[in-house]
Order: C-alpha cells, then sequence, then structure tokens
C-alpha cells in the first residue's frame, strides 16, 4: 500500500506524474499498487482545519511507503497563523521516525548547460547527503514575545550515532569516504556531533576516510569542487540548506529525489523542490524529481530494484533524447509540459 499525498502549488502535478509512472510499473511488471491519495499541508488546513489530518497520519503509518508533492506557499505564509502547512510535513517525519534523509546529487552530461555551474567543475560528481531529519533546531523548543525569539537546537547522542551509521554504511558501499559537516568552531551540538561522528566511525567503519569540514567551507567547495565529495553527512538545517545549493549543480531543483529513511523498509519519497505556487497549475513543473523519487520507493520500500534501475534509466535516456522541460530549456530547446515529460520517460520504460 501506498500513500499519496500530493500537498499544495505543484505538489498534485508531479504527484499525478508520479502514480503514473508507478502505475505503468505495475502492469509492465504485473505487480499490483494499493495508492490512497490523501490530505497535508496547506490543502488540507484549507480542507479539514489541520495540517497533518488523523486519517492522513493512519493510511501513512499503515502504508509500505509514502509518496508526497510538496507543501506550503504563500495563502498559509502568515508567521502569526495558528497552524502552517510545514507543521504537516514535520510532524509527518516525526510520526514515521524516518530520521536519515538521503539526497543523491548525479549530474546529466546532457544538462551541464543548464547549470549556472562551469562545465568543468561539474566533472564525476556523483554525491550523496544524509541529512539528519527529526532533530535538530527544527524540532527544538521554540519561544517568542514581543521583544526576543528563540528556537533551541539540541541533539542526543543516540540521535547522532544513528544518522552517522547510516551515512557510514553508505559510504563504505561507494567509494569508502565521509564528510562530515558540521560548525564546531561555534557551536555546542556541532561538536558533540563531530565526538560522535569519530567514535562511530573508528569503532564501527575503520576502514573508512573521515573527514570534517564546517559548514561554510562546505558550501563553497560544493560550488568550487563538487567532485571532491562521495557522501555527506550532516545535521538538520545544514542538510536543509546545503542540498538546495547541490540542487544547482544538476540544473535544475525539479531533477533531485529524496528518500527519508527510519528503522523499519516504511519510507517517505518526495522530490526536493518546495511548492513554486508561481507555476502551479501552468503544467510548467518538472516532473523528474517525483519520478526519480519513484525509484528510489521502488527500491528502498519495496524492494524492486530492477524495477527502480529501469526507472532511472529511463529518465536518463528520456534527457539524452532531448526531453527538456522549462527549467531545464537553454536556446534551442523546445519546452515540454509536466505532462508531456512524463510520457517521455514512460516512453523508454516500453
Amino acid at each position: 500500500m501506498i500513500a499519496s499525498l500530493p500537498g499544495d502549488g505543484i505538489g498534485p502535478e508531479v504527484a499525478k506524474a508520479g502514480r503514473e509512472v508507478l502505475e505503468h510499473i505495475a502492469s509492465r511488471f504485473g505487480h499490483h499498487f494499493d495508492i490512497s491519495e490523501h490530505l497535508i499541508g496547506g490543502a488540507a488546513i484549507d480542507g479539514v482545519g489541520d495540517p497533518l489530518p488523523p486519517d492522513t497520519l493512519s493510511a501513512c503509518l499503515e502504508s509500505d511507503a509514502v509518496l508526497l508533492g510538496a507543501v506550503g506557499g504563500p495563502a498559509w505564509s502568515d508567521p502569526n497563523a495558528g497552524k502552517r502547512p510545514e507543521q504537516g510535513l514535520l510532524g509527518l517525519r516525526a510520526k514515521l521516525g524516518v530520521f536519515a534523509n538521503l539526497r543523491p546529487v548525479q549530474i546529466f552530461k546532457e544538462l551541464a548547460s543548464a547549470s549556472p555551474i562551469k562545465t568543468d567543475r561539474l566533472l564525476k560528481v556523483d554525491l550523496v547527503v544524509v541529512r539528519e531529519l527529526t532533530g535538530g533546531i527544527y524540532f527544538g523548543e521554540k519561544t517568542r514575545d514581543d521583544r526576543a525569539a528563540s528556537d533551541l537546537c539540541r541533539y542526543q547522542v543516540s540521535e547522532i550515532e544513528r544518522i552517522v551509521r547510516v551515512a557510514a554504511a553508505l559510504a563504505a558501499k561507494r567509494s569508502g569516504r565521509l564528510c562530515s559537516v558540521d560548525k564546531a568552531n561555534v557551536l555546542e551540538t556541532s561538536r558533540l556531533w563531530r565526538d560522535v561522528t569519530n567514535r562511530v566511525v573508528a569503532e564501527e567503519f575503520p576502514g573508512l576516510q573521515l573527514e570534517h569540514m564546517l559548514v561554510d567551507a562546505a558550501a563553497m567547495h560544493l560550488i568550487n569542487k563538487p567532485a571532491h565529495f562521495d557522501v555527506i553527512v550532516t545535521e538538520n538545517m545544514f542538510g536543509d540548506i546545503l542540498t538546495d545549493e547541490a540542487s544547482m549543480l544538476a540544473g535544475s531543483m525539479g531533477m533531485l529525489p529524496s528518500a527519508s529513511l527510519g528503522e523499519t523498509r516504511r519510507g517517505l519519497y518526495e522530490p526536493i523542490h518546495g511548492s513554486a505556487p508561481d507555476i502551479a497549475g501552468k503544467g510548467l513543473a518538472n516532473p523528474c524529481g517525483m519520478i526519480a523519487s519513484v525509484a528510489l520507493l521502488l527500491r528502498h520500500s519495496l524492494g524492486l530494484s530492477t524495477e527502480a534501475e529501469l526507472l532511472e534509466q529511463a529518465i536518463r535516456t528520456a534527457i539524452a533524447e532531448g526531453a527538456r522541460t522549462a527549467d531545464l530549456a537553454v536556446a534551442g530547446d523546445r519546452a515540454l509540459s509536466t505532462r508531456e515529460m512524463t510520457a517521455a520517460i514512460i516512453r523508454q520504460l516500453r
């Protein structure tokens, strides 16, 4: 069972693309995916007054995987509002226990000209950011009055241990290189992060090459020499910021998927882009990030690695043959609509 949460803005458009791809995979390979659709975020606030309705949460907890479009938008941006779309997403992550967010960044050579980064800097870029997802400043105690506001950033040793283990195990299967990003020259949480990371790697992954990097330096190196990185592990807020930056390497935020995983096979899958309300309903959204997230869902939650690889290859082939949405198009390209791009990828699956 798969719970689909279209959400807000372009969320419903890319969620539809994800569902179409899942249905095609099911038809081709003889699977049956029970897909149910539920409210979350601003749409849920408007519909039932709650960004994470109880029936949505119940459906997600009963599912094998959750596929999310996007949440948020200016219609719900009042900072003084009691309920915000993002509360639904943060609550869902916490309730599902998905503490490890995997965000792969691969470069399509055909899209190098769409990136604002010089082409020579993009050679051999293939990295994964492993972001801690359920701790840190986003989940810390918050206070505000007329004179001041505060957000508590807090990490427990156990939270750091488990995310480092996920990242280290991934690095061990790749190049054996792990870069831990923190701000240990200023923050106590980062000093703890660094100490725990050193211990876990030394005791459990002694063969890894571990590097520590301050977050400001990491932001610079992601642009200047991104091929230096293989697996990056970092805390919640740093990971959120760095992965949006890294999306520019790929040419567009619309290209990147993510998988949020916990102790079980159930995961939460979503493209890293936001709700993009300025283009919502215009058929301009890039569905590739969502479709690549479906591939991660097939691999991690359903154990369908062959299907996942074929879907990822279909995206690569469609791009190689010239399929472009508006965010990727350069002079001379015909920009495809969301529906046309989805169809182009499905044609490759056939």
